[in-house]
C-alpha cells in the first residue's frame, strides 16, 4: 500500500470513522449545492461538509505522499 493510501485511510478514520461516513457527508454536500437556502440545513451540517471538502483538498494537494 502506498504512503498516500495509508495517509488517506488515517485521515478518514480519524476524521470520519469509516469511508461510508465520509461518503455520507460528501453526499450531503452535493445535496446542499442544489438546495442551500436559509434554514434548510443546520450550521453544523454545513460546517461538516466544508471540513470534509477542505480536508480532502488538502490531502490531494499534499506533495509529500508517494
Amino acid at each position: 500500500m502506498s504512503q498516500k493510501n495509508k495517509k488517506l485511510q488515517e485521515f478518514i478514520k480519524e476524521g470520519y470513522g469509516t469511508p461510508d461516513q465520509l461518503a455520507d457527508i460528501l453526499d450531503l454536500g452535493v445535496v446542499m449545492l442544489f438546495y442551500l437556502e436559509e434554514d434548510t440545513f443546520s450550521r453544523r451540517e454545513v460546517q461538516s461538509v466544508v471540513e470534509a471538502l477542505k480536508g480532502i483538498g488538502g490531502w490531494l494537494r499534499d506533495k509529500t505522499g508517494d
